[in-house]
Formats: structure tokens, sequence, C-alpha cells
């Protein structure tokens, strides 16, 4: 059962009045009157609950869409200091007990991307930081790896339940595929300085999308493989595959057939050995599941890709992430990921006109991956 069930509270913006997780019952004492009761109760409804209360946070730390410490780079949420940090913006509790991630269209962003995010980063160490952020013990590989015993784990899975509740609205180039989208879930391979035989380019072989035009009914969910080459390689591009509604390059409402802003859904990756098993599920959609092995370069359809690396991602070092990455940003000179998003910079102003992503989720764990 989910926690806003156990609750029975309703959803909106502001955080969630418990005590721990569960909801403090003020109990009058003897000889009070009516108005120190009344007081004493308002007084049991003000006590803050944190992210890490709700979701285990002792595998994870977070990056933030904000410069508080001004070194030019996003903020990030230790291990250690996430277990009882809260954002009041950015990353927090609502009122049914979910854990709210949200990350406006104009903000700082990390070295490799033009998009903002509040997101969750894997890290398998823990609260053990002798362990290096890109050492092995601190990420997993698949099977295939030539040195697989070295890391922390061999596969890994990750199940969430979310909805999203809000993504960009204003773009000067709404026919671009990654505009009004934000990335939910993802395994992102490591990225070295110098790659290694041929890997180490900080790919990623899933990304779990969810894509709303403004005047659509509803939005699609779909996941992207990329294909596991150079940066600067013209055939290094993201692959769409379609769960419910349409993929990104589709600019049909799908109503019906998708998923609607609120709309709870949830995915789970198990990656098992060399394999990566899908699926995704929602009430009174068809469960849908592909399986895709991540050592060749066969696609999810059994068909061979000869423009993808032959070994796919075997030789890389991988990490989950989750929340919200948003993927509409201010720019608009990159052909591909210039989505020309609305978007000043101040988060009030922006948060009033639309111009960022909002995803609530109620579930995220991590599990050793399991053979299906």
């Amino acid at each position: 059962m989910l926690l806003k069930e156990i609750l029975g509270l309703s959803s909106n913006k502001r955080l969630l009045s418990l005590a721990g997780i569960s909801v403090v019952t003020a109990i009058a004492g003897m000889g009070c009157s009516s108005t120190d009761s009344d007081a004493s109760k308002a007084e049991s409804k003000t006590t803050l609950v944190h992210p890490g209360q709700v979701i285990d946070l002792s595998y994870w730390n977070i990056t933030l869409p904000q410069d508080a410490n001004n070194d030019g780079k996003p903020d990030q949420i230790k291990t250690k200091d996430i277990q009882a940090y809260t954002h009041d913006d950015y990353f927090y509790v609502n009122d049914s007990g979910e854990v709210v991630f949200t990350s406006p269209n104009v903000a700082v962003t990390t070295a490799n991307s033009k998009n903002t995010r509040s997101e969750l980063r894997h890290m398998m160490r823990g609260f053990d930081t002798r362990i290096k952020t890109k050492a092995p013990k601190n990420n997993f590989a698949i099977a295939s790896h030539k040195n697989a015993d070295a890391f922390a784990q061999i596969g890994g899975k990750l199940n969430a339940t979310l909805h999203v509740d809000h993504v960009a609205v204003n773009s000067s180039k709404p026919e671009l595929k990654p505009t009004y989208s934000v990335v939910v879930g993802q395994i992102h391979a490591g990225k070295d300085k110098v790659p290694v035989d041929g890997f180490g380019y900080g790919n990623e072989p899933i990304k779990i999308y969810f894509k709303k035009y403004p005047n659509h009914e509803t939005g699609s969910v779909f996941w992207n493989y990329e294909r596991n080459l150079p940066k600067e390689d013209p055939n290094r591009t993201d692959i769409a595959y379609p769960v419910w509604g349409n993929t990104w390059e589709n600019p049909n409402d799908p109503k019906a057939a998708g998923i609607a802003l609120g709309e709870d859904f949830s995915y789970e990756i198990n990656v098992y050995k060399d394999t990566m098993y899908l699926t995704f599920t929602a009430e009174g959609k068809e469960t849908i599941e592909y399986a895709v092995n991540l050592a060749d370069n066969v696609d999810p359809y059994g068909n061979v890709d000869s423009k993808d690396h032959p070994q796919g991602y075997t030789g890389d070092w991988h990490y989950f992430k989750a929340g919200a990455y948003n993927q509409c940003n201010g720019g608009t000179k990159h052909a591909f990921w210039g989505t020309g998003c609305g978007g000043t910079g101040d988060w009030e102003t922006d948060f009033k006109n639309g111009d960022y992503t909002q995803v609530t989720f109620s579930k995220i764990e991590l599990s050793q991956g399991e053979k299906r």
C-alpha cells in the first residue's frame, strides 16, 4: 500500500506535517481547557518530514538546479547529508507523503548537459566516501565486462512509481523532439577522460521519458536507447521505443492511449547478467515489457543495428538515476537539444509562467537484478 493511501491525504505543493512518517494525534492533558486542547492539536500538525523518511536514500545523492555555494556548478547533496535534507522548491515531501522533484527550464547545469535536473544519482558505496565516485565499487557492470568481479554488483534493479505533474509549456521550437519532455529514470554509463577499449563515452542505455504538448489531453511515455558511440560520431543518437502513447517524433495527441498529468505509472529496470529487462505498468493500461542484451548490438525487436557498438555497453561502468531531468532549456543554437523553452532564471517567475518540470514519486527502490 502506498503511503498516501495509508495517510488518506490529498496532494499539493506544500510540505506534509508529520512526525517521522506517521501523523501525530494530539492528546489533551488532564485539566486542559478546550482552547489549550485545540492549540495542542494545531502544534501537532507542524512537524515537517524530509524525503529521506519516505524513500530509502542510503545509496543516493542528488543534483539540484541551483548553485548555492557559488562554485559555478549545480549543487550536489551527498549521501550522508541527503538523509535529513529537503528543499522547499526542488526536493520535498507533499501532503500525500510523496517526494517531489522540480526543475526549472533555465538554471545552472552539469558540464555535459544543457538541461537542468533535480535528480538522484545511484551511489553504491553508501556512506563509505573512501570509495571514489567513479571507482568500480561505487558502480555496477554487466556480466560480460572483462573485470565484472571488481564491481560492487553485476546488474541491478530499480523500481519506481510516479506521476508527472507538469512539463514546460512555452517553447519557440516545439518541433524539436526533446521539447515539452522530462526524463524520469535512466541508467547512465560512466564517462572517462580517456575511453578504454572503445568504452567510457558517458552514454545512456536507457532514458525513460514523459512528453506532453501543451494543448494535448494526455502525454506519452517511451524509453530511449542511445547508441554507444563517441560524441563526434554522427550515428550516436537516441532510438525511441513506445510504452503508452507516441514516441517523441510524433506530434499527435495520444488521448486515451497516453498518460495524463497526475496519473500514476510504474517502471522497473532490471539488469540481470547482460540483459536489461523493462516492465511498465499503470492502472487500466496494458503492461509493456522489453528485453535487450546490453553486450551486443541487437535491438529489442531482435534486429542487428550495424551502426551501434558491436559489444553494446560491455566495457562500461553504470549507475541508476531517478527524478526530474528537464529536457527543456532556454538555448536555441543546438539543432537538436536547443529547445528554446521559456525561462528567466528566477524561480518564482518561472514557476508562475509554467517554465519548469515537476515529477512526484511515491516509490523508488533499489535491489539486485533478478532472472526473468
